[in-house]
Protein backbone atom coordinates (compact mmCIF):
# COMPACT_ATOMS: atom_id res chain seq x y z
CA UNK A 1 0.00 0.00 0.00
CA UNK A 2 2.45 2.56 -1.41
CA UNK A 3 1.10 6.13 -1.94
CA UNK A 4 0.06 6.02 -5.15
CA UNK A 5 -2.19 3.46 -4.08
CA UNK A 6 -3.68 4.73 -1.20
CA UNK A 7 -4.60 7.93 -3.24
CA UNK A 8 -6.31 6.13 -5.58
CA UNK A 9 -8.26 4.43 -2.38
CA UNK A 10 -9.25 7.79 -1.48
CA UNK A 11 -10.71 7.93 -5.35
CA UNK A 12 -12.89 5.01 -4.26
CA UNK A 13 -13.68 6.46 -0.64
CA UNK A 14 -15.04 9.80 -2.54
CA UNK A 15 -17.74 7.77 -4.53
CA UNK A 16 -20.27 6.96 -2.01
CA UNK A 17 -19.69 10.75 -0.67
CA UNK A 18 -20.32 12.02 -4.41
CA UNK A 19 -23.86 10.31 -4.48
CA UNK A 20 -24.75 11.20 -1.35
CA UNK A 21 -24.38 14.86 -1.72
CA UNK A 22 -25.91 14.91 -4.91
CA UNK A 23 -28.72 12.85 -4.40
CA UNK A 24 -29.40 14.97 -1.47
CA UNK A 25 -29.77 17.77 -3.10
CA UNK A 26 -33.51 18.52 -2.82
CA UNK A 27 -32.63 19.05 1.01
CA UNK A 28 -29.29 20.17 0.83
CA UNK A 29 -29.58 23.38 -1.68
CA UNK A 30 -25.71 22.99 -2.57
CA UNK A 31 -25.58 19.06 -2.45
CA UNK A 32 -24.79 18.93 -6.14
CA UNK A 33 -22.36 21.66 -6.24
CA UNK A 34 -20.56 19.73 -3.06
CA UNK A 35 -20.77 16.82 -5.49
CA UNK A 36 -19.46 18.13 -8.29
CA UNK A 37 -16.28 19.42 -6.48
CA UNK A 38 -15.44 16.17 -4.84
CA UNK A 39 -16.32 14.52 -8.06
CA UNK A 40 -13.32 17.10 -9.59
CA UNK A 41 -11.24 15.84 -6.54
CA UNK A 42 -11.29 12.51 -7.65
CA UNK A 43 -10.71 13.19 -10.97
CA UNK A 44 -7.34 14.82 -9.68
CA UNK A 45 -6.45 12.15 -7.80
CA UNK A 46 -6.82 9.73 -10.95
CA UNK A 47 -4.11 12.37 -12.47
CA UNK A 48 -1.88 12.72 -8.80
CA UNK A 49 -1.77 8.76 -8.12
CA UNK A 50 -0.21 8.24 -11.86
CA UNK A 51 2.44 10.82 -11.40
CA UNK A 52 3.36 9.79 -8.25
CA UNK A 53 3.97 6.35 -9.39
CA UNK A 54 5.58 6.94 -12.49
CA UNK A 55 7.81 9.22 -11.33
CA UNK A 56 9.06 7.67 -7.86
CA UNK A 57 9.17 4.30 -9.67
CA UNK A 58 6.02 2.42 -7.36
CA UNK A 59 3.70 1.04 -10.41
CA UNK A 60 2.36 -2.54 -8.82
CA UNK A 61 -0.05 -5.05 -9.95
CA UNK A 62 -2.67 -3.88 -7.34
CA UNK A 63 -2.12 0.24 -7.96
CA UNK A 64 -2.76 -1.07 -11.85
CA UNK A 65 -6.30 -3.05 -10.80
CA UNK A 66 -7.30 -0.62 -7.68
CA UNK A 67 -6.56 2.08 -10.73
CA UNK A 68 -9.15 0.60 -13.18
CA UNK A 69 -11.77 -0.44 -10.82
CA UNK A 70 -11.97 3.73 -9.47
CA UNK A 71 -12.09 5.34 -12.60
CA UNK A 72 -14.50 2.97 -14.32
CA UNK A 73 -16.92 3.28 -10.64
CA UNK A 74 -15.91 6.85 -10.77
CA UNK A 75 -17.21 7.72 -14.54
CA UNK A 76 -20.35 5.11 -14.68
CA UNK A 77 -21.91 6.56 -11.61
CA UNK A 78 -20.73 10.26 -12.82
CA UNK A 79 -22.69 9.62 -15.96
CA UNK A 80 -25.81 7.61 -13.83
CA UNK A 81 -26.43 10.56 -11.51
CA UNK A 82 -26.56 13.25 -14.29
CA UNK A 83 -28.76 10.46 -16.36
CA UNK A 84 -31.35 9.62 -14.08
CA UNK A 85 -31.97 13.33 -13.31
CA UNK A 86 -32.49 14.44 -16.40
CA UNK A 87 -29.73 16.68 -16.92
CA UNK A 88 -29.27 14.89 -20.41
CA UNK A 89 -32.53 14.25 -22.09
CA UNK A 90 -33.98 11.37 -22.24
CA UNK A 91 -34.08 8.89 -24.19
CA UNK A 92 -30.22 10.29 -25.08
CA UNK A 93 -29.15 10.11 -21.17
CA UNK A 94 -29.83 6.23 -21.45
CA UNK A 95 -28.08 5.85 -24.43
CA UNK A 96 -24.82 7.77 -23.96
CA UNK A 97 -24.97 5.62 -20.32
CA UNK A 98 -25.38 1.87 -22.68
CA UNK A 99 -22.69 3.18 -25.21
CA UNK A 100 -20.44 4.32 -22.28
CA UNK A 101 -21.19 0.98 -19.64
CA UNK A 102 -20.76 -1.66 -23.13
CA UNK A 103 -17.71 -0.24 -24.20
CA UNK A 104 -15.83 -0.45 -20.50
CA UNK A 105 -17.34 -4.35 -20.52
CA UNK A 106 -15.99 -5.24 -23.96
CA UNK A 107 -12.06 -3.42 -23.13
CA UNK A 108 -12.68 -5.55 -19.42
CA UNK A 109 -13.32 -8.90 -21.25
CA UNK A 110 -10.52 -7.78 -23.84
CA UNK A 111 -8.33 -7.67 -21.20
CA UNK A 112 -9.55 -10.71 -19.18
CA UNK A 113 -9.03 -12.92 -22.46
CA UNK A 114 -5.38 -11.25 -23.29
CA UNK A 115 -4.56 -12.37 -19.13
CA UNK A 116 -5.62 -15.91 -19.45
CA UNK A 117 -2.51 -15.97 -22.91
CA UNK A 118 -0.48 -14.01 -20.48
CA UNK A 119 -0.64 -11.10 -23.24
CA UNK A 120 -0.16 -7.35 -21.19
CA UNK A 121 -2.75 -4.64 -22.73
CA UNK A 122 -1.00 -1.26 -22.71
CA UNK A 123 -3.64 1.68 -22.32
CA UNK A 124 -3.07 3.85 -25.44
CA UNK A 125 -3.26 7.72 -26.10
CA UNK A 126 -6.96 7.13 -27.59
CA UNK A 127 -8.23 5.43 -24.07
CA UNK A 128 -6.57 8.51 -22.03
CA UNK A 129 -7.82 11.42 -24.42
CA UNK A 130 -11.67 8.98 -23.66
CA UNK A 131 -10.54 9.10 -19.81
CA UNK A 132 -10.21 12.87 -19.62
CA UNK A 133 -13.43 13.63 -21.80
CA UNK A 134 -15.58 12.04 -19.46
CA UNK A 135 -14.30 13.04 -16.28
CA UNK A 136 -14.34 16.64 -17.15
CA UNK A 137 -17.82 16.14 -19.11
CA UNK A 138 -19.25 14.71 -16.16
CA UNK A 139 -18.25 17.54 -13.62
CA UNK A 140 -19.59 20.14 -15.95
CA UNK A 141 -22.73 18.27 -16.26
CA UNK A 142 -22.90 18.12 -12.44
CA UNK A 143 -22.54 22.35 -12.54
CA UNK A 144 -24.85 22.43 -15.22
CA UNK A 145 -27.09 20.75 -13.02
CA UNK A 146 -26.87 22.77 -10.17
CA UNK A 147 -27.21 25.44 -12.24
CA UNK A 148 -30.65 24.64 -13.63
CA UNK A 149 -31.99 23.57 -10.71
CA UNK A 150 -30.42 26.79 -9.59
CA UNK A 151 -32.26 28.99 -12.11
CA UNK A 152 -34.49 26.65 -14.43
CA UNK A 153 -34.63 29.78 -17.21
CA UNK A 154 -32.75 28.44 -20.22
CA UNK A 155 -31.91 31.57 -21.63
CA UNK A 156 -29.03 33.72 -21.70
CA UNK A 157 -25.60 31.93 -20.41
CA UNK A 158 -27.50 28.88 -19.14
CA UNK A 159 -29.27 28.40 -22.59
CA UNK A 160 -25.40 28.92 -23.90
CA UNK A 161 -23.92 26.42 -21.90
CA UNK A 162 -26.80 23.99 -22.23
CA UNK A 163 -25.76 23.89 -25.85
CA UNK A 164 -22.10 23.72 -25.31
CA UNK A 165 -22.54 21.01 -22.77
CA UNK A 166 -24.47 18.84 -25.37
CA UNK A 167 -21.90 19.35 -28.17
CA UNK A 168 -18.80 18.38 -25.54
CA UNK A 169 -21.06 15.00 -24.25
CA UNK A 170 -21.47 13.88 -28.04
CA UNK A 171 -17.83 14.90 -28.76
CA UNK A 172 -17.07 12.27 -25.62
CA UNK A 173 -18.98 9.83 -26.75
CA UNK A 174 -17.96 9.66 -30.00
CA UNK A 175 -14.32 9.71 -28.24
CA UNK A 176 -15.27 6.93 -26.66
CA UNK A 177 -16.71 5.26 -29.09
CA UNK A 178 -13.41 5.81 -31.28
CA UNK A 179 -11.06 4.46 -28.60
CA UNK A 180 -13.40 1.28 -28.07
CA UNK A 181 -12.55 0.57 -31.57
CA UNK A 182 -9.54 1.19 -31.89
CA UNK A 183 -8.26 -0.58 -29.01
CA UNK A 184 -10.21 -4.00 -29.95
CA UNK A 185 -8.32 -3.53 -33.24
CA UNK A 186 -5.27 -2.73 -31.97
CA UNK A 187 -5.10 -5.75 -30.06
CA UNK A 188 -7.12 -8.45 -32.05
CA UNK A 189 -4.15 -10.96 -31.88
CA UNK A 190 -5.86 -11.81 -28.47
CA UNK A 191 -8.77 -13.15 -30.70
CA UNK A 192 -6.40 -15.11 -32.67
CA UNK A 193 -6.63 -19.08 -31.73
CA UNK A 194 -3.00 -21.01 -32.50
CA UNK A 195 -3.50 -23.62 -34.15
CA UNK A 196 -1.82 -26.82 -32.39
CA UNK A 197 0.34 -29.67 -34.51
CA UNK A 198 0.94 -32.92 -33.28
CA UNK A 199 4.22 -34.36 -34.64
CA UNK A 200 3.91 -38.18 -35.61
Amino acid sequence: MNLPNKITVLRLVLVPFVMFFYLMAPIIAVGKLIAMVLFLVAVLTDFLDGYLARKLNLTTNLGAFLDSIADKILVLLGFLLVVCDGTIPAPYGIIVFAIIEVRELMISALRQLAASKNIVLKADMWGKVKATLQFFCVTLLMLLSFLIDASPDMTGFLGGFYVFMMIFLGLTVVATLVSGVHYLVKNKVVFCEKEKSEKK
